[in-house]
């Protein structure tokens, strides 16, 4: 691996989570590349290889998060609250990207289905997205996300908008 020592630490090991259809794999990629390292997407991780709907063991998941949790450098997205809590006491800068329903819903459905989902499972995901802020007590919610945002004690940065996410992407290309 690539040494990347001159990093500075907020860049080390960076979380990005949110709701789906939020940006975060966007985001991660075009940070990837301006700070020179690979994006680890969490839904690659969670799902089944080649069989995007079918979830892998947690255990195993869990125990290879914190696997890659271990490396000097990272950056990893998704939108499961629980691992991202596994990823926090290693993560040296967390991202929230807080965008309101309609505009991840609206994302979701321009992207459209995505490899082997069916068209009932991408209904599905449309309707859990819509109810990001409706669900109680979900490591995948409004309130889960939160409570790990309000938790973290490192740096923490929570983009409620497409301009504000653009201005990160930008200030993070100048360090």
């Amino acid at each position: 691996m690539e040494n990347r020592s001159h990093l500075p630490d907020p860049l080390r090991r960076i979380v990005i989570m949110g709701n789906g259809g939020a940006g975060k794999t966007w985001l991660a990629k075009r940070m990837a590349v301006r700070i020179g390292m690979e994006a680890v997407h969490l839904d690659d991780v969670y799902w089944q290889p080649g069989r995007y709907g079918i979830a892998r063991d947690k255990s195993v998941v869990i125990q290879e998060v914190k696997k890659r949790a271990d490396d000097d450098v990272w950056l990893m997205e998704g939108v499961y609250g629980w691992l991202v809590d596994v990823l926090l006491p290693r993560a040296t800068q967390l991202i929230w990207i807080d965008l309101c329903e309609e505009e991840c819903v609206a994302n979701i459905r321009a992207r459209g289905i995505q490899g082997g989902e069916s068209e009932e499972n991408f209904e599905g995901l449309v309707r859990w997205v819509s109810e990001y802020r409706a669900r109680k007590n979900n490591w995948n919610s409004f309130d889960g996300h939160l409570k790990l945002y309000d938790g973290f004690s490192g740096v923490k940065v929570r983009l409620k908008s497409r301009d504000e996410i653009a201005a990160y992407v930008r200030d993070v290309s100048r360090t």
